[in-house]
């Protein structure tokens, strides 16, 4: 697909405003889900690349994107234009991975031909410049179904609308955190019975989360993605997963996956990035972060990062960053940002130091809102009285994480 099919493709979203002068950037950072499309689907009109910001960054990641933004060469004199979606890649801190019609296009071919769909029509309940959230409209509008934005806390509070009839079904993206809050109430559960395909991801679901959805005999389909693959690139199908198949299923048609001989996943095919703008990526293979393993039937089951990045709540997250804003606030001189296990996320944030500072946590806590977003926020604060540091002051960080998970089991 090239970039004047998307933009036809999008017509129906698109602004009936007139059009500015041409650009060689636009940047998008809208949260309203209408004006975010319009905007995207304006954009996509013309041969600029598209640069998607999170509304709810902070001033540390704005600064990191609006450089990005600016540093690349100027692109806009080709046809081809580009989406660069932000991710924390293997280093936690913003990047974009660099995209196309042609990576968005393959990545929907694949979804719809992995389970059977002429039509996609997708309610979204994700944020539209997140991967997953993109995605989930690409599908709906590359394939000429109905896409229904939907506001997430309006639906955990009970706003739920009564989906039209369509012949092809409605299917729905969700992270783990989020299906098991509606799984709470039954009639949050009758709304998910509607759908035909719940496609979950974004971190790992724990095993009873998915027996409960299992035992509601919902149509739930775990599945593994990144942004750097255009979302989901093996999905275990809902009929494998009531039957009692775990994992990730197969992967999708537009995509190989493998793993390497340090048990990294790897992945090629059409959706892949074309790199972390400015730069490109050369290589046929992508190597992830994550490792894993395939079964005897090719199912890919992910077994965790392999590097140190925490990821919670689907977002990925560099300790060292948050270390060096505390460090900034002046309240801490010795401090390390771990992930800790916790039933709703996955994992969430602690910050651990000495017990012999004595910190100013609401002072603190309220620097770390203004400069970082909700998922980059510490949710424990952890003194430890025996600091773990040699005498080049260097920390152990896995017996850091050790303590602090002790203390807060307790």
């Amino acid at each position: 697909m090239e970039r004047a099919e998307l933009s036809e493709a999008l017509r129906p979203w698109r602004s009936r405003a007139a059009a500015g002068p041409a650009a060689k950037r636009a940047i998008l950072g809208e949260a309203a889900p209408e004006k975010f499309m319009a905007a995207f689907a304006t954009a996509a009109a013309g041969t600029e690349n598209i640069f998607l910001f999170d509304p709810r960054w902070g001033t540390n990641e704005l600064a990191q994107a609006t450089a990005l933004a600016a540093a690349g060469p100027p692109e806009a004199a080709t046809a081809r234009g580009y989406v660069m979606i932000p991710t924390g890649g293997t280093s936690g801190r913003v990047r974009f991975a660099r995209h196309d019609a042609a990576t968005i296009s393959a990545a929907v071919r694949g979804f719809t031909e992995h389970f059977s769909m002429a039509r996609v029509n997708a309610a979204g309940v994700l944020p539209l410049h997140h991967v997953s959230g993109l995605m989930a409209w690409m599908r709906a509008a590359l394939t000429g179904g109905a896409y229904l934005p939907l506001d997430w806390k309006s639906v955990e509070q009970g706003r739920r609308p009564e989906l039209p009839a369509r012949a092809d079904g409605w299917t729905i993206s969700l992270v783990p955190t989020q299906l098991e809050r509606l799984l709470r109430e039954d009639r949050a559960v009758a709304w998910l019975e509607g759908f035909r395909l719940i496609c979950l991801g974004g971190a790992p679901a724990s095993p009873e989360l998915l027996d409960r959805a299992a035992a509601r005999r919902l149509p739930v389909s775990p599945g593994y993605g990144l942004t750097e693959s255009a979302a989901m690139v093996a999905a275990l199908r809902p009929a494998d997963f009531l039957t009692g198949a775990r994992g990730c299923g197969p992967p999708l048609p537009h995509v190989a996956v493998a793993i390497a001989a340090d048990g990294a996943i790897t992945l090629r095919g059409a959706s892949l990035f074309h790199g972390y703008f400015p730069e490109w990526r050369a290589e046929e293979v992508f190597v992830t972060s994550d490792a894993g393993r395939l079964d005897d039937h090719g199912h890919l089951h992910p077994l965790g990062r392999l590097d140190a990045v925490v990821v919670t709540g689907g977002e990925k997250v560099n300790p060292s960053e948050i270390e060096a804003v505390i460090r900034g606030t002046g309240e801490l001189r010795e401090v390390v940002v771990v992930g800790v296990p916790d039933q709703e996320w996955g994992e969430v944030l602690a910050a651990v130091y000495p017990a012999a500072e004595r910190p100013e946590l609401s002072r603190l806590a309220s620097a770390i809102d203004r400069a970082l977003a909700p998922a980059k926020r510490p949710k424990h604060y952890v003194p430890v009285a025996a600091w773990p540091a040699n005498a080049q002051g260097k920390v152990n960080r896995d017996e850091i994480a050790r303590a602090a998970r002790q203390i807060l089991a307790r």
